[in-house]
C-alpha cells in the first residue's frame, strides 16, 4: 500500500444495507471503497480495483468467504482480509485465521470497531518506518525494509499478521514473550480470552518455517513464545 495515496477497501456482504454503511464512513475517512454482493462479484472487483484490504462476509448466496479467500490467496496476492461472521462460534473464527484471514468480526457488529480493526490490520501489513535492518536468528532471516522472510535460502510468504508476530519475536529474541504481550502488540487489543489466535498463528508460523529445518519457534510452557536455537 502507498501511504501517500488513499486506502482502498473491498467490502463483500450480501446485504447492501451493511456493505453500503461500511463503505459510506470509509469514505467519510478519506479512503476509497467499493462494494460486492456475492463471492464472484468479490473477486472481480479484486481484480480490477486491487484493494489494500478486504472486509469478507462468510455466508455469501454464491462463493462463502473462505473459498473468496482462497482464490485471492491462489492469484498471489496477500491482501489483508478482515471476515465478518454471523455466527459467534470458535468454528468459524478458527476457520478465518487458519485459511489466512488477519481477523475477524462478529455481526451484529460496530462499525467504529470495525474500522479500528481495519486501522490495526493496515499497520500491520505496512509496518512503521523502522531503520533498514535485517533481522536474524540462525538461518531466519526478516528484512525490514523488502518485507522478506527467508529461512536459509528459501523465500516464505506470510500474512500480514504472521509477519508482525514473527518480527515482534525476532525484535524480542532471545527474551520469551507472553500471549498478552502478543496480543497487545499485534492485535492492539483483547480478545478477551474468546479465541486461541496466538496459538493459530504461532502453529502458521511453525509450518511454514520449521517443517523443514530445526525448529526455532519455542513453547515456554507456563510463560510464552520465543524464537531462538534450542540449546544444545
Amino acid at each position: 500500500m502507498n501511504t501517500n495515496n488513499p486506502v482502498k477497501l473491498l467490502v463483500v456482504d450480501d446485504e447492501p444495507h451493511i456493505a453500503d454503511l461500511v463503505a459510506t464512513v470509509a469514505k467519510y475517512e478519506g479512503w476509497q471503497a467499493v462494494t460486492a454482493g456475492s463471492g464472484e462479484a468479490a473477486l472481480r472487483e479484486a481484480s480490477a480495483f486491487h484493494p489494500d484490504i478486504v472486509v469478507l462476509d462468510i455466508m455469501l448466496p454464491d462463493l462463502n468467504g473462505f473459498t473468496v479467500l482462497d482464490r485471492l490467496r491462489e492469484s498471489g496476492t496477500m491482501v489483508p482480509v478482515v471476515f465478518l461472521t454471523a455466527k459467534d462460534g470458535t468454528a468459524d473464527r478458527i476457520a478465518g485465521l487458519t485459511r489466512g484471514g488477519d481477523d475477524y468480526l462478529v455481526k451484529p457488529f460496530s462499525v467504529e470497531e470495525l474500522m479500528a480493526r481495519l486501522r490495526a490490520v493496515l499497520r500491520r501489513s505496512t509496518g512503521p518506518a523502522w531503520q533498514h535492518s535485517v533481522l536474524r536468528v540462525a538461518d531466519l532471516s526478516l528484512d525490514e525494509d523488502t518485507r522478506e522472510v527467508r529461512r536459509g535460502d528459501r523465500l516464505v510468504t506470510l500474512t500480514p499478521t504472521e509477519y508482525e508476530l514473527l518480527r515482534y519475536l525476532m525484535r524480542r529474541s532471545p527474551g520469551v514473550l507472553t500471549k498478552a504481550q502478543i496480543l497487545d502488540h499485534v492485535w492492539e487489543y483483547d480478545f478477551g480470552g474468546k479465541s486461541n489466535v496466538v496459538e493459530l498463528v504461532i502453529s502458521h508460523l511453525r509450518r511454514k518455517l520449521d517443517t523443514e529445518a530445526e525448529p526455532l519457534i519455542h513453547t515456554v510452557r507456563g510463560v510464552g513464545y520465543v524464537v531462538r536455537q534450542a540449546a544444545r
